[in-house]
């Protein structure tokens, strides 16, 4: 695989080279809250069942080595790999590849956006933690908190005003390493049931 994958560098400008197609991912930010979100989700997936869509290919894809999209296939399948380790061994160096601006503010939204994408492939199996009245809810807000719906609408409803308020947003991207982790504990035995 590592000798097959494209660069992280190659796989973005791939990406938005291909716009048309609608990848679930437009950058590498998104497509790696996309691939945190399969590796600590509560459902394992087939990669033909994530990996198609984040890269808006065919399964055909798959077979035929050599080609852009499997070099695509071959780096996302690396990242997912790299952040199951890191997950597994040592969550504390975990480290989301958030996009810069250019005065160096961490932008968090597009992976948080690319997190919730691979949420929405199967949505009913995180409903519990979308349930805001259940108490680890909180587990996905700080990465909700930088989400949009789809006629581009804060998903968790309209900030209240305050201080606070104002001061959560800019500083919750500190939050999603643990938050990850968090997640990944706490679906593992759904994910993973022992046999009995």
């Amino acid at each position: 695989m590592a000798a097959a994958a494209m660069p992280l560098e190659e796989l973005e400008r791939w990406l938005q080279a291909g716009l048309d197609r609608h990848p679930a991912a437009t950058s590498i930010a998104m497509l790696d809250g996309y691939i945190a979100a399969i590796v600590a989700g509560p459902v394992s997936m087939s990669p033909l069942d994530w990996i198609c869509p984040l890269l808006a290919i065919d399964a055909d894809a798959f077979n035929h080595g050599g080609t852009p999209e499997f070099a695509a296939i071959s780096a996302v399948a690396l990242r997912h790999n790299e952040i199951s380790q890191i997950l597994s061994t040592t969550p504390r160096q975990f480290a989301p590849m958030h996009r810069r601006e250019a005065n160096g503010d961490i932008d968090p939204r597009p992976w948080c956006q690319g997190f919730y994408a691979a949420m929405r492939l199967r949505l009913s199996a995180w409903a519990l933690l979308l349930d805001a009245s259940n108490v680890n809810h909180g587990l996905l807000r700080p990465i909700l908190l930088h989400c949009r719906d789809g006629q581009a609408r804060p998903l968790l409803g309209s900030p209240r005003s305050g201080r606070e308020t104002e001061h959560f947003p800019r500083n919750a991207h500190r939050d999603i390493p643990a938050a990850v982790e968090v997640l990944r504990q706490y679906w593992t035995p759904i994910r993973y049931p022992r046999a009995r």
